[in-house]
């Protein structure tokens, strides 16, 4: 069995050219692809050339030791060393993920740092970590999204080994390991898909240029590329879920959806590991068919994210109405969002040109819709990248991690919130001397219809520059916060708030029917069976009339008192749990 194999169906002659010799040796050529008739020795590195041009990465390398211009390293996974042969993952649904940017989760951004913490993710409750993409991508620094040469790893985080390591550690923790995989594009700069064959489509176009050729022709090729890139990283790697950026993105007109085959061949692998694996997406269609199984007309995701959630919670606890927050200022959002899971579900908007969105079906369970008050996008995508910790008073902060943990759907961390850090996580990139200016400007032009003004008030708001270094370095959590009362405070808040999630029935329940929530102005209530969250975010005196006759208070942020006729009485900003 051959270690590289090059699917170039237009090339009439492929040969590898060995790094360190620059002796070249030529492919034979079986059909669309070119084979090696003896396989490399593990460590050799190499680029490909193509009929007589220029010296090209593999494209399914899974080692770019010097980056996405590089040459390409062979790696053997059997000789990847693993110590947890006994696990076979979890089911997922309502188990609370953690979302982490190896770079600057750790004071020194790799994989190996990462383990050091692990402990500690155990510790608070985290079940899933979920770590931001990890492919190659331009210079030393940046999010992930623009990643190209997806088999492979961004060498400043580590190499295989340090990734398995994690991995390892991850299960060692008894805790599953989710990534971030990016299939609706690769980055701009170190993609040569296009020069091995018709990877991209000029019939679909995405905000990033042309989309993946997912129904033209070749297109069962540049599908099998994305899923076996997918088997990768849970079979090779161990990893227990991918979670799917935009798949909005994946244009597909085809009988069969790439996300259709996707999600069948991902449980077929499964069965064969005896592993239990997961399917998550980002989706901004507002359809539950992405979570429906292939076999009733589904796109067979386990899971999906629920970005109506968010913005419904933050609209209420901010009053920013900017851009797509339009869409969020009713006072029926709140309840819709909570209740329901959906909030935009075909009607009339404001901010989008067109309606969208369908109501979730009565009876699917609210645990195959992942919610948060945080999230990379929503924090490092705003003008300053700041966290809701900015301008929010710390009983606020409480009361969002209380709805979104206590709710009826999965929810999910950002790295930092459960200890209320006021570290932003910026944009920050590293793209060469062309590319490298016009990335400010881009992200400026994204706000120009902003009033930062009702956004900020009085607080400077100025873009950092994505490509300046102090720019990443600044948002590298400030683990010294966790020391600080506040913030230890809120650490163990969250963590009580998980522990309920934990082993309250009906908090952990996926049940929406049992489910009520209401809101009157600044205060409210959720129900969830017979346990119920109170909360208030005035900074006056508030007397709440939730149903709490007979119940216990079980946790607090700031103790509420009752009234004589049973009202739960907040001084301020607070939420309180009565079981």
């Amino acid at each position: 069995m051959t270690n590289v194999k090059i699917w170039a169906p237009k090339a009439q002659k492929a040969t590898l050219v060995l790094a360190r010799t620059e002796e070249e040796v030529e492919l034979a050529k079986i059909g669309n692809h070119f084979v090696l008739d003896q396989p490399l020795s593990v460590g050799t590195q190499y680029y490909v050339r193509l009929d007589g041009g220029m010296r090209l990465p593999d494209p399914r390398s899974m080692c770019q030791p010097d980056g996405p211009h590089g040459p390409s390293e062979i790696v053997d996974p059997s000789t990847f060393e693993w110590t947890d042969d006994d696990w076979r993952g979890e089911n997922l649904h309502g188990k609370v993920f953690y979302e982490m940017h190896v770079g600057t989760f750790t004071p020194r951004g790799t994989f190996r740092s990462a383990i050091e913490r692990l402990g500690y993710l155990k510790d608070l409750g985290v079940d899933v970590i979920q770590l931001l993409p990890i492919a190659p991508m331009p210079g030393e620094r940046g999010w992930g999204y623009d990643g190209v040469s997806i088999f492979a790893l961004h060498h400043p985080y580590g190499r295989p080994e340090d990734l398995v390591a994690l991995i390892d550690a991850i299960h060692g923790h008894g805790m599953s390991a989710c990534l971030d995989v990016v299939y609706n594009h690769f980055g701009p700069d170190g993609n040569y898909l296009a020069q091995f064959g018709p990877y991209f489509s000029s019939w679909h176009h995405t905000p990033w240029g042309e989309a993946l050729n997912l129904d033209g022709e070749d297109s069962e090729s540049v599908r099998r590329y994305l899923i076996d890139n997918a088997k990768q990283w849970m079979r090779d790697y161990h990893f227990d879920a991918l979670r799917l950026d935009a798949v909005h993105h994946l244009l597909d007109n085809s009988d069969r959806h790439f996300l259709a085959q996707l999600s069948e061949e991902i449980a077929e692998l499964g069965t064969e590991l005896g592993r239990t694996l997961t399917l998550t997406a980002e989706s901004e269609d507002n359809d539950a068919a992405m979570v429906t199984p292939v076999k009733d007309g589904g796109y067979g995701m386990d899971m999906q994210w629920a970005d109506d959630i968010h913005h419904a919670l933050h609209v209420w606890l901010t009053g920013e109405t900017n851009a797509y927050y339009a869409d969020y200022a009713d006072d029926a959002v709140m309840p819709q969002a909570f209740e329901h899971g959906f909030v935009r579900v075909g009607q009339e908007l404001t901010f989008e040109s067109a309606p969208r969105g369908k109501p979730i079906p009565e009876g699917m369970s609210g645990h195959h819709f992942m919610a948060f008050d945080e999230n990379h996008d929503q924090v490092g995508n705003r003008m300053i990248s700041d966290r809701p910790s900015l301008k929010l008073e710390i009983g606020e902060l409480a009361i969002s991690r209380a709805l979104i943990l206590l709710s009826h759907y999965t929810p999910m961390l950002f790295m930092g919130e459960e200890f209320a850090t006021r570290t932003p996580f910026h944009y920050f990139t590293d793209h060469g001397e062309e590319l490298g200016p016009l990335i400010k400007e881009g992200r400026l032009a994204e706000f120009a219809n902003w009033d930062m003004t009702t956004i900020y008030g009085d607080i400077p708001a100025t873009m950092l520059d994505p490509q300046d270094e102090q720019t990443f370095i600044s948002s590298k959590l400030n683990w010294e916060e966790v020391d600080a009362v506040k913030h230890r405070r809120m650490l163990g808040f969250v963590k009580d708030l998980i522990r309920i999630r934990k082993s309250d029935p009906d908090i952990a329940s996926g049940d929406r029917s049992q489910t009520s929530f209401v809101l009157d102005g600044d205060s409210g209530w959720m129900t969830r069976g017979s346990t119920v969250v109170v909360f208030s975010r005035s900074s006056q005196p508030v007397n709440v009339p939730a149903p709490v006759a007979g119940k216990k208070q079980i946790l607090s942020w700031e103790p509420p008192t009752l009234t004589d006729d049973g009202h739960v009485r907040f001084v301020g900003p607070s939420v309180a749990v009565f079981r």
